[in-house]
């Protein structure tokens, strides 16, 4: 495909991240014309398709029917956690591209026969981490590609929140989404440190999940007081990934916890000549000429009238990647290996919840 193409895009699964995230970014790129919605909610995709969609643009509550009736070049699959895996291969099998929300599969099964699929049919297939688009990411990104860091043997991926539990759709219903926190925002920030690390081979893994304050009724939260009844998942987790290199990774994710200073999709990273944390902004720190030093990268844009505007946003970057990978037939910044390294630890952090043991990788 040439430069001057179009592509056909469907979507599948028209919720909130479809209506949040995905389609204002893709709505917004020239190559792209938004031509098929489907959702199990009717009205939800009428609804995304006369806000998004081309004149036209047609409406599904069948992916399957959908898959089969359109001739699609690119599919986004927004849909819960449980069905990311059938929707992805059944839309690689039909000739489509796939981009797939985080993360990758609700199971590590999951997520092999989605690589699987794609070096099978030759498509593309790439995972919604927006985080590395972040200007702090890409800085600390060039900065340890380029060696800025030395070795990074220790580091931290962080995704805490003290009281905010999402209350709608299935986010609390272990069945759908295979569970809390630790594979909701805990898959950003392991994506982020892993990616930083360059690093995609776990040796074992080791973890606790709690649920300690699910059962509260009447609780302070930004998005209404949850139902016990219905948080049938995690309400913390926390990892230790040990590494073939020898390196370690600690992964903390909450939905809520009692603790002050929160953040979440950010990393501390520890190398041999510097290291790098992105609390308060991104800081580097180091030793020079027998002093040690503390650095921010200034990543805000300048003070300069007109020249100091900064449009530039992580989902936008994303969805224009990921389009100009098709379009030029490049490889995807989220590799779909990548994710799935990911999704193998995050399970692997579950399983060693319930057996009181590590879980080592093949």
């Amino acid at each position: 495909m040439g430069k001057s193409s179009e592509l056909k895009v469907g979507m599948i699964g028209c919720g909130g991240i479809a209506g949040g995230k995905h389609l204002p970014s893709l709505a917004k790129l020239d190559a792209v014309k938004l031509v098929s919605f489907c959702d199990i909610i009717e009205d939800r995709a009428a609804e995304k398709a006369g806000a998004f969609g081309v004149t036209g643009a047609t409406t599904y509550t069948d992916y399957r029917k959908m898959l089969e009736a359109e001739k699609l070049d690119v599919v986004h699959v927004c849909t819960p956690n449980i069905s990311h895996a059938d929707i992805t291969v059944a839309a690689l099998e039909s000739g489509c591209h796939v981009m797939c929300e985080k993360p990758m599969a609700k199971t590590a099964e999951g997520a092999r026969k989605m690589v699987e699929a794609a070096k099978r049919t030759g498509k593309k297939l790439t995972i919604g981490y927006q985080n590395r688009f972040r200007a702090d990411s890409r800085y600390l990104k060039s900065f340890c590609d380029a060696g800025g860091l030395g070795d990074i043997y220790f580091a931290k991926a962080h995704a805490l929140r003290r009281r905010a539990v999402p209350t709608w759709g299935v986010f609390l219903d272990a069945e759908a989404q295979g569970g809390g926190p630790l594979i909701d925002i805990g898959t950003h920030a392991l994506d982020l440190t892993l990616w930083m690390m360059n690093n995609y081979e776990p040796e074992f893994a080791v973890g606790n999940t709690y649920r300690k304050l699910g059962d509260r009724e009447n609780c302070a939260n930004p998005w209404g007081p949850w139902d016990p009844k219905q948080f049938t998942v995690e309400d913390s987790a926390f990892g230790y990934i040990h590494f073939k290199n020898g390196a370690t990774v600690f992964l903390e994710a909450s939905w809520a916890l009692n603790l002050r200073k929160t953040d979440e999709a950010i990393c501390t990273l520890c190398g041999t000549e510097a290291g790098a944390d992105m609390w308060d902004g991104l800081h580097i720190n180091g030793e020079r000429f027998g002093k040690m030093y503390v650095e921010r990268a200034q990543l805000e844009p300048g003070s300069v009238p007109f020249y100091s505007g900064n449009d530039e946003i992580p989902a936008e970057l994303e969805a224009a990647s990921w389009i100009d990978a098709v379009l030029e037939d490049k490889d995807p910044v989220v590799l779909p290996e990548q994710a799935l390294v990911v999704t193998e630890i995050l399970e692997a952090i579950y399983k060693s919840n319930e057996t009181g043991k590590p879980v080592y990788f093949d």
